[in-house]
């Protein structure tokens, strides 16, 4: 791959965030680049969408419109040549020193890690570099890349199609069960960065593994963005247990986040896929699950937690592209400080999907008078033979509850801490993981520590 290929050009001369007319959310529902196109073929026919694009604007539903007015992308490259190649403190410590089946670490836009067990590597397993996948694994890798993902939508999706480097590829070959998990972390540590991320996993007939992907930013000062694509296939009768946990916290730095995942399960296959969106200045990501053959089957759930100005905006999908397909998706959410949050769940039927059977709810707790949030379930049933229902809440912490532990000894601060964290419990457990439940634990106690005055002051007043 040339080192020309990797080389972002400048932007065009377009006012940032000034898009002529906000664009609404929409399902993937298949819109596929790849058919087999390698990665040069697609990074020519995305920088010509890039060029040609200015950057978006996406209105949620009609209620508020997220934009990334304030983000120079002329002041922001993907590569910082002499940089430390060795893996941040950061994603040491949240990595953590568990026996794992395999890690790949990438840092701006160079992988700077990569381990697997010798012993899957001898029974066919692959991780490894996306851009070595491509070298070594072309063929795999070129029927798989972009299957389900496309760049013609936005300036950020075409971003990250033409200009990813490192990158990470996973494959699990037919049959196989592995305990330990693999982890994939996409790590910033310096002012203006721009991250072109770009993950594949694909778990053959019949496997079974875990995945965890983090996004993590070690502290600095300035502005920095990671635009990234992630896919997985599960082909028949394959598992995964996938987890995604972002905290782009960088003390005084500010990390934007535009992605988009995408994940295909097909006949008998199964998905547990549980994101966590725990920091970053702004986020807007787009996640879309299809449940795609008979039999498909899938769990999704998901917490987030804002704070201080930060603003984030999900979209999930649960597509159903067969008929006997099942899915069940719950997500949890706070926000403390002026930030502000919306997630929006759609449910989709596909035409001839009779015989599918699912179920959306999103529940979000207020914990500040300044935050804002959105809670946006809806439906969209092209075939009948169906059961699909959706519900959303927003509220804010129950007073019986606070008073019941009150009685029982504990001080107010204390009471909302232990009402908070049993909030997210539900999911958090769901993980079936200790080490990354413990991880996620102490931020979500790390987050209602610092928010503590905050969450104080709304009490006072209502």
């Amino acid at each position: 791959m040339s080192e020309g290929a990797r080389t972002q050009p400048a932007p065009r001369s377009t006012k940032p965030g000034a898009a002529r007319q906000a664009t609404l959310y929409r399902p993937l529902a298949g819109a596929g680049a790849g058919n087999g196109r390698g990665p040069d073929e697609l990074r020519a026919a995305a920088l010509a969408v890039f060029e040609a694009a200015e950057l978006p604007a996406w209105r949620r539903s009609g209620f508020w419109t997220t934009s990334l007015r304030d983000l120079d992308l002329d002041q922001l490259a993907s590569r910082h040549p002499g940089r430390d190649s060795g893996v941040p403190e950061v994603v040491a410590d949240a990595l953590g020193d568990e026996p794992l089946a395999g890690r790949l670490v990438q840092v701006a836009g160079d992988v700077v890690d990569v381990q697997l067990d010798p012993e899957l590597a001898d029974r066919g397993v692959i991780l490894c570099s996306l851009e070595e996948a491509f070298e070594r694994h072309a063929d795999l890798a070129r029927r798989y890349f972009m299957r389900r993902l496309t760049f013609e939508r936005d300036k950020f999706e075409a971003a990250a199609a033409a200009f990813w480097t490192g990158g990470a590829f996973l494959y699990v070959p037919p049959g196989l069960a592995v305990e330990r998990p693999f982890q994939v972390a996409y790590a910033i540590d310096e002012d203006g960065t721009a991250q072109y991320a770009h993950t594949l996993a694909i778990g053959d007939r019949g496997s079974d593994f875990r995945l965890r992907e983090y996004d993590l930013a070690a502290p600095f000062a300035g502005r920095a963005l990671h635009a990234g694509h992630f896919e997985l296939y599960l082909e028949d009768g394959a598992r995964c247990r996938l987890s995604h946990l972002q905290d782009w916290s960088a003390g005084e730095g500010e990390v934007y986040d535009v992605s988009t995942h995408f994940v295909r399960v097909a006949r008998d296959g199964h998905c547990t896929w549980i994101p966590m969106h725990l920091g970053g200045r702004l986020t807007r990501q787009h996640l879309e699950l299809s449940t795609a053959e008979p039999g498909a089957d899938m769990r999704h759930r998901g917490i987030y937690f804002t704070e201080g100005a930060e603003h984030l905006d999900l979209y999930t999908v649960d597509l159903h592209e067969s008929g006997h397909t099942t899915g069940d998706t719950v997500w949890k959410g706070a926000a403390t400080g002026a930030s502000r949050a919306s997630y929006e769940g759609l449910i989709k039927i596909d035409p001839g999907a009779q015989e599918s059977h699912t179920y959306l709810q999103t529940h979000s707790m207020m914990l500040s008078p300044r935050a804002k949030v959105d809670a946006i379930p809806s439906l969209i049933v092209e075939t009948d033979s169906v059961s699909a229902s959706h519900g959303g809440t927003v509220g804010e912490i129950d007073e019986g509850q606070i008073f019941y532990m009150r009685t029982r000894g504990l001080s107010r601060p204390e009471a909302v801490t232990v009402i908070v964290e049993g909030y997210f419990e539900p999911v958090v457990v769901q993980l079936d993981d200790p080490a990354l439940e413990a991880l996620v634990r102490e931020r979500i106690a790390a987050k209602l520590a610092a928010a503590a005055q905050d969450i104080h002051a709304y009490a006072a007043v209502r």
